[in-house]
């Protein structure tokens, strides 16, 4: 039974670093695997107030949303030969990476949800500092590691103020 906090624990961890260290970091190269979440998903967020209009379409489409699908399901498969030894582990993780998807989706098509239910990640898209906030379903690792910034968002004067790239670093 161990192996359910320890998941949690392990699930919030890797969001963060994931999301800080690879879509964030890898992810500001344009010619990176990873561009897709920085270039594209952060820009039609910035763009249409946090709506991303990949998340209105199916998963089966490869554009952010199904390169996200297809990153988890790829993790998820990667964890599995874990389940003989760990399997409340296992299953605790694989539970944050689909509840992680629904989240996430449903924050980027009903933007009013996502600042009520989740502000830090409100915030990571519409505030001053896209390179805050790093976590989507609960921000954890971000207060034990000192990323959360409250939203304060910055003013929106041109297409280029859109640009997430143009974002302080």
């Amino acid at each position: 039974m161990i192996g359910i906090p320890v998941g949690l624990l392990y699930a919030n961890a890797f969001e963060w670093a994931f999301h800080k260290y690879v879509l964030h970091g890898l992810g500001k190269n344009p010619r990176s695997m990873w561009a897709f979440h920085f270039h594209e998903h952060h820009r039609e967020a910035r763009l249409h107030a946090m709506v991303d209009p990949g998340y209105q379409k199916s998963v089966w489409h490869w554009n952010a949303q199904g390169k996200e699908a297809a990153a988890l399901v790829v993790g998820g498969v990667l964890l599995l030969p874990l389940f003989p030894v760990a399997p409340y582990f296992t299953a605790t993780v694989l539970a944050c990476a689909a509840n992680y998807y629904r989240v996430h989706k449903k924050a980027h098509v009903d933007p009013a949800w996502a600042r009520e239910h989740l502000p830090w990640h409100y915030a990571h898209h519409m505030g001053r500092d896209p390179n805050k906030n790093w976590c989507v379903t609960y921000p954890l690792f971000d207060r034990l590691m000192g990323t959360v910034e409250p939203l304060s968002p910055r003013p929106q004067t041109s297409q280029a103020a859109a640009d997430p790239a143009t974002a302080p670093a």
